[in-house]
């Protein structure tokens, strides 16, 4: 592991970690919050290292300034890259979330393949290189860990400028399959621009499994050398790259024990008394149509036409955060759930009883985990997910070992979480609404081993093993050729 040694990390994301505002005339800066800067930000502080990104705002801001006095409260620097409103558009809302997002998740209906839009992402990829390079310089003893599928060409970019340091790449989304993935038109490209770094890390097996495939079948003269437990060693032109599986998680003690505190006691108390005398079905997902909103209140509604004796029992809280309300998919996505919810309470709903209670907004920290203490279900079911940490989320905050996950097989987390969840394919309808009255009806004594079981897994794999399992696996400087 790095700390403790003379080695820098620098961490490269499309996003700085950071909040950028204005009051009145007083600009401010506030450290962002999330598993990846929870985990990173001790290595970061010990190595006195450096993130990069962009900083979500125009040149208007005094970044210098800002970051300045972030890196004396924080105990590490920042760099910028800034980007104009046409390459943000084009880079990230077009190539990034309009071709590479759907694709990779599996829709391939929602992908739009602009050749505009890819050739801005490679020169942002390119912008991304250059401050790297200029920050941390070929011969330095830096570690370099290039995060997600915005930069998957940084990595190219840095051995262009003649980087000899450590490269990794960890990729937060899924991988797809062959005949997936060979759709995309600039396919080749990011996938040698992918093995340009020392290790490439993926969420799953699978999605690990399918990167493999992809590589020895698209890019000649890949071969596989090894293949270990958690990891494959690829030969590309006589250079060694590892591959592997790395989930990574949420800082379970954090989480556990926020959520015994008394302000989220106090909430989850108030949440409850509210609808009292029903089990809550809580759902929490960011507007966007891979997480399966649509096919969950059909299947709640299928489950209220089975099993009447749900009626009045229960109640499905889905809190839906607003993500890219401009964009046409989303709009008519937001549209769809508006009209869904709308039909079911209207065709079920009885004096004092609302079947689905429908929140189109952020919940801040104390809401969220007073809605993921006091709700029995967790119904987590998105079409396909890299990992889903709501679902670990929900686990450490069950401090009564009441709640039941019904998980998604197509999420990344139901390889850990499986055996405790109930596992479920948000395509059926039937099969979904079958698990909500089972989870229903669930004994007391098969929540809590359930629950126990799952909460284990959690915090067994949390946020700060999965970080010194890629760093460890990741090393030091790149050999020669």
């Amino acid at each position: 592991m790095m700390e403790g040694s003379e080695k820098r990390l620098v961490v490269v994301s499309n996003r700085l970690p950071i909040v950028i505002g204005q009051e009145e005339e007083q600009w401010t800066i506030t450290p962002g919050s999330g598993g990846l800067v929870t985990a990173l930000t001790p290595l970061m502080k010990s190595s006195r290292g450096m993130w990069i990104g962009w900083p979500g705002c125009g040149e208007e801001a005094p970044l210098q300034e800002l970051f300045d006095d972030f890196g004396r409260e924080q105990g590490y620097r920042l760099g910028a890259v800034p980007l104009s409103e046409e390459e943000v558009e084009r880079y990230y809302q077009g190539f990034s979330n309009e071709a590479l997002w759907p694709l990779f998740h599996g829709l391939l209906g929602f992908c739009r393949f602009s050749l505009e839009n890819w050739q801005t992402y490679r020169e942002v990829n390119r912008r991304f290189a250059e401050v790297v390079a200029a920050e941390s310089p070929p011969g330095s003893d830096d570690v370099i860990w290039v995060h997600d599928y915005q930069l998957a060409l940084v990595g190219a970019g840095l051995r262009e400028l003649g980087a000899d340091q450590a490269l990794g790449f960890f990729l937060h989304i899924p991988f797809p399959s062959l005949d997936l993935y060979r759709r995309l038109p600039w396919k080749t490209e990011i996938l040698r621009a992918l093995l340009e770094y020392d290790l490439i890390g993926f969420q799953t097996l699978r999605y690990w499994r399918n990167f493999v495939q992809c590589v020895t079948a698209l890019v000649p003269g890949v071969e596989v050398l090894a293949r270990q437990r958690n990891q494959t060693l690829l030969n590309v032109g006589g250079r060694q790259v590892k591959v592997g599986h790395f989930p990574i998680s949420i800082d379970f003690n954090e989480f556990h024990q926020e959520a015994q505190s008394r302000n989220v006691a106090e909430a989850a108390w108030y949440l409850h008394e509210n609808l009292e005398g029903r089990q809550l079905v809580l759902g929490v997902d960011r507007l966007d149509y891979t997480k399966g909103i649509p096919e969950r209140f059909l299947a709640f509604e299928r489950a209220l036409e089975k099993y009447p004796d749900l009626r009045q029992k229960v109640s499905l809280v889905q809190v839906v955060v607003p993500s890219r309300t401009l964009v046409p998919d989303y709009q008519n996505l937001k549209e769809l759930l508006d009209q869904t919810a709308g039909r079911i309470n209207a065709r079920f709903a009885e004096s004092g009883w609302m079947p689905i209670h429908y929140l189109f907004r952020s919940l801040d920290r104390t809401q969220l985990l007073a809605h993921y203490r006091t709700s029995e279900i967790a119904l987590i079911t998105p079409l396909r997910d890299g990992m889903n940490l709501v679902a670990k989320e929900y686990c450490a905050a069950s401090v009564d070992h009441n709640g039941v996950l019904v998980l998604s097989e197509f999420a990344g987390a139901a390889d850990q979480l499986g055996r405790g969840a109930l596992l479920v394919n948000p395509y059926d309808i039937d099969g979904t609404a079958d698990a909500i009255y089972r989870a229903f009806s669930m004994e007391p004594e098969e929540r809590r081993r359930r629950m126990e079981q799952l909460q284990g897994q959690v915090r067994r794999n949390d946020v700060h093993r999965w970080m010194r399992r890629f760093l460890d696996t990741l090393g030091g400087r790149r050999p020669r050729d």
